[in-house]
């Protein structure tokens, strides 16, 4: 079984440097063996990954979006709160905020942009529960946000 690194490079990926935090509030809060990672915008090394479901992004590109978003939440996990990926026991949840027009219904499938990239990275602890919703609008005109409870093993 390959670590979530090897998996991580075997997509040809590497983890961003997190994003700092744009209002009053941390990355990622730690209590007991659970992290609860702030809402991560989608981002790519060109910036902030831009637009709306149902207007000026496809489906392709939003599910592009959410990837980043997720890889966003991993780089929080090992950069902001110093959890190696391979000290991740379980994500139990995520929720995907989609930027869309009110006549787009597909925020589902947007979501597994990011539900699809955390389980290819981290295997069965990547399955999860899941929340996706869609919103008028996000944070510096953002495409797509992801939040996450995570599950990590003592150090």
């Amino acid at each position: 079984m390959k670590s979530p690194n090897e998996n991580l490079a075997a997509l040809g990926l590497a983890l961003p440097t997190p994003a700092a935090p744009l209002a009053a509030y941390v990355p990622v809060v730690r209590t007991g063996n659970l992290l609860f990672v702030s809402g991560q915008l989608s981002a790519d090394s060109g910036g902030i990954i831009k637009g709306t479901l149902g207007s000026d992004l496809d489906m392709q590109q939003a599910q592009s979006a959410a990837r980043a978003a997720a890889l966003g939440v991993l780089a929080q996990i090992v950069h902001g709160a110093g959890v190696p990926l391979a000290r991740i026991s379980k994500v139990l949840k995520l929720s995907i905020f989609v930027a869309s027009t009110p006549d787009f219904f597909e925020h589902h499938l947007v979501a597994n942009g990011a539900s699809e990239l955390i389980a290819k990275v981290l295997g069965d602890k990547g399955k999860h529960a899941r929340a996706a919703f869609g919103v008028a609008a996000l944070p510096m005109g953002a495409a797509v946000e992801v939040e996450a409870v995570v599950e990590v093993s003592s150090e």
